[in-house]
């Protein structure tokens, strides 16, 4: 604690001011500092964007080091006002909206949401560890010692999260206990491998192999914890998973950072949806006579369209093949984007195809992780869900949702020139603070932008059958937001739910059973993806109305993407000419 009481000083310190130094401090060493302070007290977040100097750190979840963070946020909240924000250039601005953002975010998180008491999958130490044992920042031996040290503090990190559990939901327990479970493969063979493998003194090998069988000792017990103490105290009176408005609207407002309310998106989201309705009833009655020659189409639409999907979606790989069919497909898309010069692509920045580890398991089936703004260089792994505990039923199931068509437009989604892509642009954007709190409402807004796009340029030969698996898709992404909405507001149930994705968005049963299991386990996010993309959407149609004839697709992608990952609200008034309305102040 006396480590956070001197940095909240030396914060407050910047606040006042030195009266004898007549030169105002400049806002890039402002930042500068603040960054590196920063990650002190949030070594975890550090390791992830490629900032390994605290590696060794594992901060306990206590409440003392909660309230000295609450401290440390109010502290930089107040020494941000010694800046005149009017003097300020929009890029300067942009960077302490964001600052601001991420410390009003924090002290909520911390004093209203409270997630910390009730769900107990927010510990879980797999991936923090995996990116150290996995890395190649430094020397194998620079990055054991920071493991062996880091693993000393497990003891204390896990007795805090049991002190902090207090009435947990059923759904976010089951997801801890599956995913410590997973994080125990983290101190498995491939770790013991690499310590033989070290240059380590015997020593120092010796104290490595005894905190590692301490850390799963440690991790062990927390799950034990759970299925013992947790688990058995869960009837009909459990936390609900369900948020409500309240904690919805003020989640959205700090999460997804949009010009929107989050009912105003709702409503969007639902016009969405009959427009898409439209577009893809349409499509079919094209194609009806070409897949059904001999049969009549059935009145309602919503059936015609359901049937015309399901004989598409017989088209799809083997279950053996699902990720090695993925991995074929990213040399096609990225030769597309360059035929079509729609964005520069870094061949230095290479892209790795694996399976998903089991620490990450339970919530999606496909996801990126990608280097941070420190690690550059580093890899940018393509994670895949791993169908191998399926039955064949529910393999036909997955593999018929995510078939020939739709595997193509999540591969543009994930990779190219998807996620990958703007989380390298990200990482070489000049400012770091754009990079490191990301806004993730622009990033998945991205993802779904691009996906329109590259059908919109003629990816896919403009075929009926790849427009209409695409409508189906971007009705996922509408549906998201209604789902996600409908459940936390409305209290949507899991028909209600079921019966939403099935059919009303066509999708696969196991499909729809794994969205709604990841809606009761995450809130908002599931929002960002249509906002995102609305927003987008938005800002290049102002764009090219603007610029008529010299507006160009690429410069666009280049310039939308050189403003790192910052919010697109942000970005709108970034890109606009000279003269617009300064950008909007965050409450």
């Amino acid at each position: 604690m006396r480590n956070f009481v001197f940095l909240i000083a030396s914060v407050l310190l910047i606040s006042c001011g030195d009266k004898k130094e007549e030169k105002p401090l400049d806002f890039k060493s402002f930042e500068d500092r603040f960054i590196h302070e920063f990650w002190k007290h949030n070594p975890g977040w550090a390791s992830y964007v490629g900032y390994h100097d605290y590696d060794s750190l594992l901060v306990a979840p206590t409440e003392e080091n909660r309230l000295a963070e609450v401290a440390f946020c109010n502290a930089y909240l107040d020494s941000l006002k010694i800046f005149d924000e009017s003097k300020m250039s929009k890029t300067e601005l942009t960077d302490l909206m964001m600052i601001r953002d991420q410390l009003q975010a924090t002290i909520w998180y911390a004093e209203v949401f409270k997630e910390y008491e009730w769900n107990p999958s927010n510990y879980n130490v797999g991936g923090a560890f995996g990116i150290i044992i996995n890395g190649n920042y430094a020397p194998l031996d620079a990055r054991l010692r920071a493991i062996s040290s880091k693993m000393e503090k497990l003891d204390a990190y896990y007795a805090a999260a049991k002190a902090n559990i207090k009435n947990p939901t059923v759904q976010h327990t089951d997801l801890a206990i599956m995913q410590n479970a997973g994080a125990l493969e983290v101190f498995g063979t491939s770790l013991i491998d690499s310590v033989h493998a070290s240059g380590l003194n015997d020593a120092e090998k010796e104290n490595l192999f005894a905190n590692i069988e301490f850390a799963k000792m440690a991790i062990q017990d927390y799950i034990d914890f759970l299925e013992k103490e947790i688990k058995p105290t869960h009837d009909k009176h459990a936390r609900d998973f369900r948020i409500g408005k309240e904690l919805f609207d003020q989640k959205f407002k700090h999460e997804i950072v949009s010009s929107y309310s989050a009912e105003e998106i709702y409503g969007k989201a639902v016009v969405a949806k009959a427009e898409l309705h439209g577009k893809m009833f349409g499509i079919t009655q094209e194609l009806w006579l070409t897949y059904f020659p001999k049969e009549k189409m059935p009145a309602d639409s919503l059936i015609a369209i359901r049937k015309m999907i399901d004989v598409l979606s017989l088209q799809h790989c083997h279950r053996d093949s699902f990720q090695s069919t993925i991995a074929e497909q990213i040399p096609e898309l990225t030769a597309f984007v360059k035929n079509k010069d729609l964005l520069y692509l870094d061949p230095e920045k290479p892209l790795v195809v694996r399976k998903e580890p089991a620490y990450m398991a339970g919530v999606a089936g496909a996801s990126i992780s990608a280097p941070g703004p420190y690690d550059k260089y580093g890899d940018t792994y393509y994670n895949v869900g791993s169908l191998a505990n399926y039955t064949d039923a529910e393999a036909e199931s997955y593999l018929r949702e995510y078939n020939t068509y739709i595997l193509q437009i999540l591969n543009i989604h994930e990779a190219i020139p998807g996620h990958y892509a703007q989380l390298v642009y990200a990482n070489q954007a000049p400012s770091l603070v754009k990079s490191i709190f990301g806004n993730g409402t622009m990033i998945e807004g991205w993802a779904v932008y691009t996906e329109r796009m590259m059908l919109e340029e003629g990816y896919g030969n403009n075929s009926k059958e790849m427009w209409l698996m695409y409508y189906k898709w971007n009705l996922r992404t509408v549906c998201n937001t209604i789902l996600d909405y409908s459940i936390h507001v409305n209290g949507m149930t899991e028909q209600q739910a079921l019966d939403l994705m099935v059919n009303q968005a066509f999708q696969q049963e196991a499909e729809a059973k794994g969205k709604w299991r990841r809606a009761t386990l995450t809130q908002v996010q599931l929002c960002s993806y249509f906002t995102g993309f609305y927003e987008i959407m938005q800002l290049r149609d102002e764009l090219k109305a603007k610029k008529g004839k010299g507006f160009k697709l690429k410069a666009f992608h280049e310039e939308f993407l050189s403003f790192g990952s910052a919010p697109v609200k942000y970005v709108r008034e970034l890109m606009l000419d000279k003269g617009e309305q300064p950008l909007a102040k965050s409450e």
